[in-house]
């Protein structure tokens, strides 16, 4: 009777983690969907536009600690790196007030582009982005290379941008 209670218990731990591997993996989006960004300031920033650059976008919100936790970070690095050719767009998420997000990149100083998803179709376009933070990081080609779900590693995306960067002036001055 315990043998048969372990394996039961082996399988759905095994269940559990194919399910959770399955959900969290980084599958789906080989290309940035061709959308455009409604900013807050009144811009409308469409991806394709941004093309030759690398772009990050991050869906956040303002209930999301790990997003909070994450917003200094990524201020810094659009300060170092954006003149050097890195956008990045903050997507608040459909289910964030519009009024909590203007208020908080206010009080945040947020320097970089914040986008209100208020109709749910920048998520969709982006795979269906459900949870926060999720992160594209998407080439100067409009190649997906990275998707994160969860906290990202800023030095190893630091290092990544960089690398992206270093390639485009390479193109630039070959």
């Amino acid at each position: 009777m315990i043998r048969k209670e372990i394996l039961i218990g082996i399988f759905t731990l095994i269940l559990v983690i194919g399910t959770g591997w399955l959900w969290l993996s980084p599958q789906g989006l080989s290309t940035a969907p061709d959308v455009t960004f409604k900013i807050i300031d009144g811009r409308q920033l469409n991806l394709k536009e941004l093309r030759g650059k690398p772009v990050l976008v991050t869906f956040w919100a303002t209930d999301c600690p790990g997003c909070i936790k994450e917003m200094p970070h990524l201020i810094t690095l659009y300060n170092d790196l954006s003149q050097k050719g890195l956008e990045i767009i903050g997507v608040a998420m459909s289910y964030d007030p519009p009024n909590q997000v203007i208020e908080l990149t206010k009080h945040r100083q947020v320097p970089y582009p914040i986008s209100l998803d208020v109709d749910g179709s920048i998520a969709k376009a982006f795979d269906n982005v459900m949870l926060t933070p999720t992160s594209f990081l998407i080439g100067p080609d409009g190649t997906v290379l990275k998707r994160k779900i969860g906290e990202m590693n800023m030095e190893t995306l630091r290092k990544q941008i960089m690398d992206l960067l270093s390639q485009k002036q390479i193109v630039a001055n070959g």
